[in-house]
């Protein structure tokens, strides 16, 4: 697991060191992450705590609010796909590592969107880096692959990594409320990958 540099979220500040709290936290982290992902940013708190096997004052004490839970599972789920881009830049087949990374990418904004708006939410409204830190990580790793990616000449489009990260999220909006969510993703997906590979310069204007 690679940790997201400078994040210093309430929740991270307190995690637990005896080895039976440990395991409370990481059960409550993935079950948490099961719930967000199946119910959305209102999932039960005390249903979460069901699944975990601990008591609900035992999350609470973890995560004293809803928001710190949130911010945990999206620090970890964030810092998952960071290494995840990290360990595909040594892949031999450049294209496919960028097309890996940018599908996980989409795959995650599909599952945690009502997560990500709760807590960037939450940042304009406090003034905290917790979401400027996420940015920079994504788009350091999403550059990484794009520049290999254009440096080998398996992409020809003219995009850098802040145009290739909004599309991704350009289609989990537009898919996300569709029957066939993950079906359409794929779809459009495919077709910004076609036009990376195979797109030309603008065209030019005349004098």
């Amino acid at each position: 697991m690679i940790a997201l540099a400078g994040h210093e979220s309430r929740s991270r500040a307190g995690r637990p060191r005896r080895a039976d709290a440990r395991r409370n936290y990481e059960q409550l982290l993935e079950q948490a992450r099961i719930a967000f992902a199946e119910f959305g940013v209102d999932a039960s708190l005390d249903e979460i705590a069901r699944r975990a096997g601990v008591a609900s004052g035992t999350l609470y004490r973890h995560f004293p609010t809803r928001l710190d839970l949130i911010e945990a599972v999206l620090a970890e789920q964030i810092a998952e796909l960071v290494g995840h881009g990290r360990e595909l830049l040594s892949v031999e087949d450049e294209f496919e590592a960028l097309s890996t990374w940018l599908r996980a990418a989409l795959t995650h904004a599909l599952t945690y969107r009502g997560l990500a708006a709760a807590v960037m939410n939450s940042a304009l409204d406090h003034g905290n880096g917790l979401v400027s830190t996420w940015h920079a990580e994504m788009f350091e790793v999403g550059a990484a692959l794009l520049a290999r990616a254009r440096q080998s000449g398996v992409v020809v489009a003219v995009a850098d990594e802040a145009d290739v990260l909004k599309m991704v999220g350009a289609i989990a909006w537009a898919a996300q409320d569709t029957p066939d969510s993950s079906a359409q993703a794929d779809r459009l997906l495919a077709l910004l990958m076609n036009g990376l590979r195979y797109g030309g310069l603008p065209h030019q204007t005349g004098d």
